[in-house]
């Protein structure tokens, strides 16, 4: 891998950074309801309807830009391994994209929505649960491990113990997020209670969990570190 290389710790954006930007806004094209114009009114009302869906899968698609600017704003890294794992990153994405709005139109319909997003059998649910489980939980392994690469280089980013708890605080959310879509991915594999959704509905113990972590992360952090009872008694 080539030497670290900061950019003032993220205040200027990189080529990097802006390669990154035009992969997230050609996903969001992807996700557009239509790329014509209707030439008729019934087929404006019709796009209309499907952008309830795409409302959904565009805010999800924003809130991946986020946490993937906060990383590069934090450490402003252009090494081998964050162009690396960007590069991965980026590449799940463009993929991300379909299962997203499918899942996207999928909820949106229940809701009253236009589009056929409905499905054969049990075993279609399955791979769709599958597909999307392992796009998401493959993002959030790329920004887990880009984490733990800037907590383990923090001495040459020369991190303050508050930036360096952080680091390794992300390292560890993201992980959970991770966690979770193998885990739904493996509750769609075994059918397990795939009539109902349950593997869609278990995302939604990521709350729970990441409220778990935070809790466990604080109190560890404000744990007073064990002293040598030799160097204590030296000091009394």
């Amino acid at each position: 891998m080539h030497p670290i290389m900061l950019i003032k710790r993220g205040r200027d954006i990189s080529r990097l950074e802006a390669f990154s930007d035009a992969v997230f806004g050609f996903s969001a094209t992807l996700l557009v309801v239509s790329l014509e114009v209707p030439r008729t009114f019934p087929g404006l009302m019709n796009d209309l309807r499907g952008f309830a869906s795409f409302a959904i899968s565009f805010g999800a698609l924003i809130l991946l830009w986020v946490v993937h600017n906060g990383f590069f704003r934090r450490y402003g890294l252009q090494d081998g391994w964050t162009v690396a794992l960007n590069s991965i990153l980026l590449f799940v994405i463009l993929f991300y994209v379909y299962p997203l709005k499918y899942m996207a139109g999928s909820l949106a319909s229940l809701m009253g929505g236009s589009g056929d997003y409905r499905l054969a059998t049990l075993d279609d649910l399955s791979a769709l649960f599958v597909v999307y489980g392992l796009a998401f939980a493959a993002l959030f392994l790329c920004y887990s491990l880009m984490y733990l690469h800037a907590w383990r280089i923090r001495g040459q980013l020369t991190l303050d113990n508050d930036e360096a708890w952080q680091a390794a605080f992300l390292f560890r959310h993201y992980l959970i997020f991770a966690m979770m879509g193998f885990f739904s991915v493996l509750a769609a594999l075994v059918h397990f209670g795939l009539r109902y959704g349950v593997p869609g509905w278990m995302y939604a113990l990521l709350g729970p969990f990441c409220w778990a972590h935070g809790m466990w992360s604080q109190r560890r952090r404000e744990e007073p570190e064990d002293v040598d009872p030799e160097l204590a008694a030296e000091a009394e």
